[in-house]
């Protein structure tokens, strides 16, 4: 796998600036998410293609489509435990059974009737959906929102070793960039490519909140 990147200046202003936005890198197969992760776990996915080795299948683990999202919670690879970020490419088809399968991480009045029936979906769901403020690189908020997936139980397991169809450690690209954020110097900065993915399924839609 190859990440295809553009300058933030070039695609920064073909963004939606508010509004709920799942941005991410895709083609008609498959889409690119992010996680960052210690050495040991790192290394082991981005050499073998899957993830073990120290990789606990009993956690949940958190997915992100947005890059700038990922740095924001990485500190650009800087933070204890997230020093390897990886690009990992998915399989649409697993992509869209994810968000179909997600459960906000909060009560949504307008989504379900009460508390309890909230709380039921959450405990017969493998899938977190959380929409919070997407960052501009140097980690300000801006209107949009991005999105984050946590997998747990059986979807864990499916997506560590099933669904995967590349994986890239990124970790120097990440170093070269935050470089270049550190200094101010967004002329020469650059990220993957991205723009909103679709969510064709009308009541996916509407769910997730980005109709």
């Amino acid at each position: 796998m190859k990440l295809h990147t553009t300058p933030y200046l070039e695609q920064q202003p073909l963004w939606p600036q508010s509004g709920r936005a799942i941005m991410a890198q895709f083609d008609q197969d498959s889409i690119v998410v992010y996680q960052a992760y210690r050495p040991a776990i790192g290394h082991f996915a981005a050499q073998n293609g899957y993830f073990g080795g120290p990789f606990k299948m009993t956690r949940m683990t958190w997915i992100k489509p947005n890059f700038l999202w990922m740095m924001y919670r990485s500190g650009w690879g800087t933070k204890e435990g997230q020093e390897v970020t990886l690009a990992i490419r998915l399989k649409r088809t697993a992509f869209d059974h994810i968000l179909a399968n997600a459960v906000h991480s909060s009560f949504v009045p307008d989504l379900y009737p009460t508390r309890e029936v909230w709380k039921e979906a959450v405990a017969t769901s493998d899938v977190r959906l959380q929409w919070d403020p997407d960052h501009d690189p140097s980690g300000a908020k801006v209107e949009r929102r991005a999105i984050q997936l946590g997998l747990r139980g059986q979807t864990v397991a499916q997506y560590a070793r099933d669904w995967i169809v590349d994986i890239q450690d990124i970790s120097s690209f990440v170093a070269q960039q935050r470089r270049q954020v550190q200094t101010g110097n967004y002329r020469d900065l650059w990220t993957p490519t991205e723009r909103p993915y679709p969510v064709t399924d009308p009541e996916v839609a509407s769910k997730l909140g980005c109709a």
